[in-house]
């Protein structure tokens, strides 16, 4: 039964390639845009999805200003398992990141 396996591979690999994607066209994005955001809101009146993504996300990622929701909806499907988020942090960053 080799489908098993082939499948899971690929399913993985598309999962990567997905996350390579959205992680390069972050970082193609405009860090101008970025500080617009940020500078209007104080940072004492902070979403509690935005928290959420400082917390776990900020390492690595710059926060997006476009994602689909579709491709939302996948992304932190798959970081939940890799940076082991919770189940509260998937909801608030998926109410952040895709409104």
């Amino acid at each position: 039964m080799r489908s098993g396996p082939f499948r899971m591979m690929s399913i993985a690999l598309i999962m990567f390639g997905l996350t390579a994607a959205v992680g390069l066209a972050l970082q193609a994005a405009p860090r101008s845009q970025a500080t617009q955001t940020s500078a209007k809101s104080p940072p004492s009146v902070q979403d509690p999805g935005e928290r959420a993504f400082q917390k776990n996300c900020s390492r690595c990622h710059l926060p997006p200003m476009t994602l689909s929701p579709r491709i939302t909806g996948t992304v932190i499907m798959h970081m939940r398992t890799r940076a082991r988020l919770s189940k509260q942090d998937e909801q608030l960053l998926l109410k952040y990141l895709a409104p």
